[in-house]
């Protein structure tokens, strides 16, 4: 693998971004609907993650964007929590301590927003992903916080920042 960078997402990276997220739930047969491949924000990452408390982060190798995920306040939940969003990885990345740099970058930036603890959601055949979330110091909740939308994702865990 050449050289990459994980940096803030650019207005020309959208298209990009959008294409992995939903290659990589393709790939692992997650439903279309209920789960980020239908959420709006796809179409203007950029836009949706330039709010205040918001970023989104790409891994850009030479110009390809091989992967990304988020921190955003979490939706209709009212205390200091934020979600891990859109963590998603090409599988030509994937297994090469990548995500756990991004999970780094990610928190790191969450505490130094004022949050507490952070929040994920997943789906219980994304192997490799809890595995990274378990090593991050992730905790399985009994049930979803706020109200993320995606209905068809059933396993939620938190950790304390």
């Amino acid at each position: 693998m050449s050289s990459y960078l994980i940096r803030e997402i650019k207005p020309e990276d959208n298209e990009k971004v959008k294409k992995v997220v939903q290659s990589v739930l393709v790939e692992m047969g997650v439903p279309k609907v209920g789960t980020a491949y239908e959420d709006a924000s796809l179409n203007d990452m950029h836009a949706e993650y330039s709010e205040p408390g918001k970023a989104y982060f790409v891994v850009d190798d030479d110009g390809k964007i091989i992967g990304g995920a988020g921190i955003a306040p979490l939706a209709n939940f009212e205390g200091s929590i934020c979600e891990l969003q859109k963590m998603y990885f090409l599988p030509e990345v994937r297994g090469k301590g990548v995500g756990a740099e991004m999970m780094k970058k990610c928190l790191d930036y969450a505490k130094e927003q004022g949050f507490e603890k952070c929040y994920i959601e997943t789906m219980p055949y994304m192997d490799q992903a809890r595995k990274l979330y378990l090593r991050s110091g992730f905790k399985q909740l009994d049930g979803p916080l706020g109200d993320t939308g995606h209905y068809n994702c059933s396993v939620w865990m938190i950790r304390d920042l």
